[in-house]
């Protein structure tokens, strides 16, 4: 209730205010469309945009097509006062592109991304970003930058935007093809990108062509692309974290000292490689049977094949010092101390060495080949009517799906090391962890092949919606116009695990299989002593092996099947809106205050796992399930008010304040409790979890002190009811090991409260006729009053500083820009039981581009030329993986006719 108490007033300060009105100013939405290409152009026209905007916006504008400050979208956008990226969605760990966006210190499923003001359907690649881990966050990858005519960031909100952005909206503007100045425009990019770490050359293909009548009043325009990308990225990684030993463990009992303290669970040497092939391509159609009548068709898809290859030869902490147990609970194989000498310190066993045991391994090594792909596509109907001289409407009805599908694993786990023994030393969160292990680590020095997962998991996200929106203009007084209308929206998401292979022998043919060794200077940016000269099996050979010894079977849903109910799950909402909105324009300033309201009625299936088979609605061998149905209802009227006053020529300041409300995740609310069977740890979902609700506010002055010059500042808070965090409980999940119930540590989500305070500062300056710098700034306080296994009260995705620092130069036929962009550390979430973070780092990047022609144009991009080492940590003394991605390279030659 204090909440909106104070919103209230400052809604009713606005409106107060807005009764001084005499004049009308211009708003964004009264802009003329200019056409201007080059690095000045873009910037001059996103800098009128923001100007002009009554709330808070940020642009970027693309200089011509295919033509963005950047070759990524999200790396673009990065570049923004308020806005942070991150290369991932799940585990999957650091990359060298970015894949998700997120405003003001958030995690990306605060924020809203859409394409000409309606939801994209998304979905992922990786097989856990697929069923266990669904945010609501768009995949950027999918998304290539030759489809943006412009980007606008909102960062305050209105009445009239679609609702779900708690902290901001992104809207992704694509061109339409009348638009275009030319009766006839054809447009092709020719190019390669330059991977130094996987040592590859890959093509780089686009094209467009639009055409419209003589009058005006038809186009068609037709984008196509087709991008190829080879991906290598080498790393240690702690996948499962640190585990505390077992206080009532063999190894506490002899060791009283070692009871509580955190050893690492795996030591991983990690290679991935992966080949993104991405094509796809944009039509639309615009049509104007008279005068006041638009009408547009669209149609976009996009589909990225990204098959993957991960090898993690590991050292098996975990398994070494813990207890084997039958079923009823004794001892079998008891857990081995550490030799004496070992040391402790914060806690942490930092030094440990094991000298070896005849019949004990100490290294497991996993091979995981998958077939991946991702896919997105919308088609969309609308229609601008202006009915008359003050009367406009807007409809658009449209459909979007995303697909991620992983439809086949190929995976081999092995145990090796047998009697080598293992040591381990820890150098705190900032260095690699040395160790090793002793023993035959030779294919020949395998003792024992598993398989799992070779399962097929598939993930659908689906809407359909219709939008009514109207405009009524009045020629005179404060009252400029009013917004009024309504949206319907049905959206599903969905995670499948249909059957999977019965695995026969495959070892018998796989032991002789095809094999390949690690490449010379393995990790050698990342530092530290572990196993780098390493062998695995070939994709091939790999492949080859379980298709040739393994049952796929179909259609058998019943006890001996392999359907893994507890991977899926199914979210559906139906969402109602309307909305109204008063826009006011007075002497020197302008506004809006506005209503939304939001009913969603919302659907959740899942299971949950039983031991006996009478309490199971249906079984395979995946273990005996009982289906839950659950069924919420939220609705909820959304206030907002933005007010812009012009106190002089040149400076403007603004004030905005709102309430703005994000479901939570599709895998928070949906997913059945999951674990990992070498670590016994895992995640789960909560159907019970409440919205999340934002009251926010916020304040901003800009001097537009020259022509493409800009300083800013500003402050903003976001007070977040029901955010949603993640406790930790012990659940009794099936093991695949062991055929049975057993208890994991479980990651569960759940509401709580958070807050975010912060100051914006923005710096835009050209220098002469052809120079130019820019800077800005962003500070960030994130907290939650939920409590981590850590003791922490930080907020997810909350980096406390951002920054970035560029320059430029630009002259009729050359370009240059050169950027760095920093981010500090935050959390990403848990890795089991206990939180995980990202350290801070920062990436350099540079763009040339030379115009030959009127019709020929080269650029070359360079992507992380600092080839940064991407950091991951449990704790100030605990890391979690250290990633090198490498440094790429873009050469394109662009036509133009």
């Amino acid at each position: 209730m204090h909440r909106k108490t104070l919103l209230s007033a400052a809604i009713v300060s606005c409106l107060a205010f807005s009764a001084h009105a005499q004049e009308a100013a211009p708003t964004a939405t009264d802009l003329d469309t200019v056409t201007v290409t080059g690095i000045r152009g873009s910037m001059e026209k996103s800098l009128d945009t923001k100007r002009e905007a009554n709330s808070r916006v940020e642009v970027v504008t693309a200089e011509d097509v295919g033509k963005l400050p950047a070759h990524n979208v999200a790396d673009t956008l990065q570049r923004l006062p308020g806005v942070n990226i991150s290369s991932s969605s799940a585990d999957e760990g650091g990359f060298d592109e970015a894949d998700r966006v997120s405003l003001r210190g958030t995690s990306p499923s605060l924020t809203q991304t859409l394409i000409n003001g309606h939801s994209v359907g998304s979905a992922d690649w990786f097989v856990l970003s697929q069923g266990s881990n669904v945010g609501r966050s768009v995949s950027y990858t999918l998304l290539p930058s030759e489809l943006v005519s412009s980007v606008e960031v909102n960062k305050s909100s209105q009445a009239k935007l679609q609702d779900g952005g708690t902290t901001g909206t992104v809207n992704i503007i694509t061109r339409k093809p009348l638009e275009f100045a030319n009766q006839i425009t054809a447009e092709a990019s020719i190019g390669a990108v330059r991977s130094d770490s996987a040592k590859s050359n890959d093509p780089q293909l686009s094209g467009l062509f639009n055409y419209k009548n003589d009058e005006g009043t038809f186009g068609v325009m037709v984008q196509a692309f087709s991008q190829k990308r080879e991906l290598r990225r080498e790393a240690q990684e702690i996948p499962s974290g640190f585990f505390q030993i077992d206080p009532k463990g063999t190894v506490a009992q002899s060791n009283p000292d070692l009871a509580g303290v955190y050893a690492p669970s795996l030591l991983g040497s990690t290679l991935f490689e992966q080949t993104r092939e991405r094509k796809g391509g944009l039509v639309a159609l615009q049509f104007k049977p008279a005068d006041n009548l638009t009408l547009g068709l669209e149609g976009f898809s996009s589909k990225m094949d990204a098959n993957n290859y991960n090898r993690n030869f590991m050292l098996w902490g975990s398994s070494i010092m813990g207890d084997v147990k039958d079923d009823d609970g004794n001892v079998t194989r008891p857990g081995q101390a550490p030799d004496a000498g070992y040391v402790v310190k914060n806690g942490v066993l930092t030094n440990a060495n094991f000298t070896g045991q005849a019949g004990r391994d100490y290294a497991v090594y996993d091979m995981i080949y998958r077939e991946a792909t991702a896919k997105s596509s919308y088609i969309t109907a609308d229609a601008d009517w202006q009915i008359n001289d003050t009367l406009n409407a807007k409809f658009q009805a449209g459909s979007t799906k995303g697909t991620g599908s992983t439809p086949r694993q190929f995976i081999a786990e092995v145990t090796a090391a047998n009697g080598g023994g293992a040591n381990w030393t820890t150098h705190g969160a900032g260095k690699p962890i040395d160790w090793n292990v002793g023993g035959d680590i030779s294919p020949a020095g395998v003792t024992s092949f598993g398989t799992w997962g070779n399962q097929e998991v598939t993930a659908e996200d689906k809407e359909k919606w219709f939008t009514a929106d109207f405009s009524q203009y009045f020629d005179s007084g404060t009252l400029s116009s009013i917004d009024f209308g309504v949206r319907y929206a049905d959206h599903k998401r969905e995670a499948l695990s249909p059957e999977g292979a019965s695995p026969g022998d495959i070892w018998s043919e796989l032991k002789n299989g095809a094999t390949a060794n690690f490449p010379g200077g393995f990790a050698g940016g990342i530092g530290g002593n572990f196993p780098r000269k390493l062998w695995y099996f070939t994709p091939g050979a790999l492949k080859d092996a379980i298709l040739n010894n393994s049952d796929w079977l179909s259609n058998n849903d019943g006890p001996t099947g392999r359907h893994n109910y507890g991977a899926e799950w199914k979210v559906e909402e139906k969402n109602f809106a309307g909305y109204v909105q008063a826009n006011f324009v007075g002497d020197r300033w302008s506004g809006n205050v506005g209503l939304r309201y939001v009913n969603i009625d919302q659907d959740i299936n899942t299971y949950q796992a039983v031991a006996d088979i009478a309490n199971a609605d249906v079984s395979s061998l995946f273990g005996k399930w009982k289906a839950l149905a659950y069924n919420n209802k939220h609705d909820r009227i959304l206030p907002s008010a933005n007010i812009k006053f012009d106190m002089s020529d040149d400076l403007v300041f603004r004030f905005a304040a709102s309430q703005t409300q994000t479901l939570p995740d599709f895998s928070a609310l949906g997913a059945s409790s999951w674990g990992s069977d070498l670590s016994r740890v895992g995640g789960g979902g909560n159907p019970n979890l409440k919205p999340v609700l934002s009251t926010n506010f916020d304040a901003n002055i800009e001097w537009y002190f020259m022509p493409r010059g800009l300083l800013s500042v500003g402050a903003y808070s976001m007070n977040l009811k029901d955010y949603v965090a993640f406790g930790t409980e012990t659940q009794m999940l099936f093991s695949e090991l062991t055929n049975q119930l057993e208890a994991y540590q479980v990651a569960v989500p759940v509401n709580s409260n958070g807050k975010v305070t912060g100051v914006e500062v923005a710096y835009e300056q050209p220098i002469g006729d052809n120079f130019g710098v820019n800077a800005n700034y962003t500070y960030a306080d994130g907290s939650t009053s939920h409590t981590w296994a850590d003791g922490s009260n930080n907020l997810l995705g909350t980096s406390k500083n951002t920054y970035n620092v560029g320059g430029y130069f630009e002259n009729d036929t050359f370009g240059a820009r050169v950027s760095y962009t920093y981010r500090s550390s935050f959390l990403i979430g848990l890795k089991g039981p206990s939180p995980y973070y990202q350290d801070d780092f920062g990436t350099l990047s540079l763009s040339l581009s030379y115009k030959a022609t009127d019709w020929l144009s080269v650029s070359f991009d360079a992507l992380n030329l600092n080839n940064p080492t991407l950091k991951y940590y449990q704790s100030s003394v605990i890391p979690s993986a250290f990633y090198e991605n490498g440094r790429q390279y873009y050469l394109n030659f662009r036509f133009k006719y």
